[in-house]
């Protein structure tokens, strides 16, 4: 394996499974994809990669498909060391050259950063791939090229793998970055040891890497600094941070009616977990809301999860803690908040915070540590989902009626036990 770069920050199994990948001397080109938000250091992972195995990165623009086809042409050109830039005539030729880029004695990785840019003008390029990939294609004779395609929309690098796509079952490596945990943020942070601190900080940006550039570097220096930390920088109109709630939701390509997402989110935000509070909340029937929630889900801004104790009772949460801020902080005030009133605001928000963000955002860190570092003796075994028993009613003793005979004994029918719904003697049929 690969020794890890000191550039790379954490991502130890990331990079162990695509550093495997990439050095796989097997003859046969091979498929991997890697996927993840934006802001996670995917392309920074990848650059690291290519630059330590030698291989060769290109990345899709948000251009038109000749203009994308050109600038793999130029990259091809740059890492061939030509002299010009080479001009391929179609998909099907670039595909070829770059996977043909693996016929040398070593394994060499082929990556294509922002592979939706370019499948969105060329829809097809996966079934190009998968042509190029076949069991009798020259690349898997001959070539020991590692293709690697890279993208940010979470829906469209999974369809590329599901279903009837071109490319199911082609890829046996797939690669997803997730933001870091909260004892990982806080040591990227530089907060380890000052944990009320971290804690506050990861439930407002959660733990994409990213947003410690965002803030130029300014971190908090205590629990005093931090409400002034969070006006100069999350609520500051010239922050990259002022708009990241909108442009979280519009990098999503299924996310089309914006304005129903945006209401869902926000009433998830502002503490409507249940699908029927939803319904309530935005005017809407709970079977409207099945599409949308899958959608948020699967695009992994919300998460689903079970009732601990009763079944078939699901709640939802907002899974990013940046999108949650934006909802619930910025979005209703933007127009105060670029008039200046910030320290105003979030002195007034003082107790939606609390309730809306640091306590639910403290409950999801505790479930996180029972599930992922507790001990098995320290929460009683293994976390498993469980169900919720109703102990029986105990009977109530049943006081002695009086009988015909001298009220000593019990009357027929209180001897023979047969009662009514309500407890009450019942006659049997045919007596009288």
């Amino acid at each position: 394996m690969l020794p890890k770069p000191e550039e790379l920050f954490n991502r130890e199994g990331e990079w162990s499974e695509l550093s495997r990948f990439a050095t796989n001397d097997v003859v046969g080109a091979t498929l991997g994809l890697v996927y993840g938000r934006r802001r996670q250091g995917k392309t920074l992972l990848l650059e690291l990669l290519t630059e330590s195995t030698g291989g060769f990165l290109a990345t899709g623009l948000e251009q038109s498909s000749v203009m994308n086809l050109a600038s793999i042409g130029s990259a091809y050109a740059a890492y061939a060391g030509l002299g010009a830039p080479v001009s391929f005539g179609s998909w099907e030729h670039a595909v070829d050259a770059l996977l043909a880029l693996g016929e040398r004695e070593a394994p060499t990785p082929v990556v294509l950063d922002e592979f939706p840019y370019l499948a969105a003008t060329t829809p097809e390029l996966p079934s190009i791939i998968q042509r190029a990939l076949s069991p009798r294609g020259r690349a898997r004779r001959r070539s020991r090229a590692r293709l690697v395609l890279c993208g940010s929309a979470f829906s469209m690098m999974r369809d590329l793998l599901s279903g009837t796509a071109a490319l199911r079952g082609r890829a046996p490596r797939e690669v997803v970055l997730h933001p870091f945990g909260y004892r990982e943020s806080a040591e990227f942070w530089t907060l380890c040891g000052r944990w009320e601190l971290a804690a506050r900080v990861h439930a407002l940006c959660g733990g994409t890497p990213a947003y410690l550039d965002y803030c130029a570097g300014d971190v908090p220096a205590d629990l005093a600094d931090f409400d002034e930390w969070v006006v100069r920088n999350l609520l500051n109109p010239a922050s990259a941070f002022f708009r990241e709630g909108r442009v979280l939701v519009s990098e999503e390509p299924d996310l089309r009616d914006v304005s129903l997402y945006f209401s869902v989110l926000t009433a998830l935000a502002s503490g409507h977990t249940r699908r029927s509070q939803l319904a309530a909340a935005l005017g809407r029937k709970e079977g409207a809301l099945a599409h949308p929630l899958t959608v948020l889900e699967e695009a992994r801004l919300i998460a689903a999860q079970q009732d601990a104790l009763r079944s078939r009772r699901t709640t939802y949460r907002v899974a990013e803690p940046m999108l949650r801020f934006h909802q619930l902080v910025i979005a209703p005030r933007e127009a105060r908040l670029s008039r200046g009133h910030r320290a105003q605001i979030w002195d007034e928000l003082s107790g939606t915070v609390n309730s809306r963000i640091l306590g639910p955002h403290f409950e999801e860190l505790a479930r996180q540590w029972a599930r992922e570092h507790a001990a098995e003796r320290t929460v009683g075994g293994l976390c498993q989902p469980g169900r919720a028993h109703r102990a029986p009613l105990a009977r109530r003793p049943q006081p002695a009626r009086a009988g015909r005979r001298g009220g000593r004994g019990r009357s027929r029918a209180a001897k023979t036990g047969v009662r009514n719904r309500r407890g009450q003697v019942a006659r049997r049929p045919g007596r009288v």
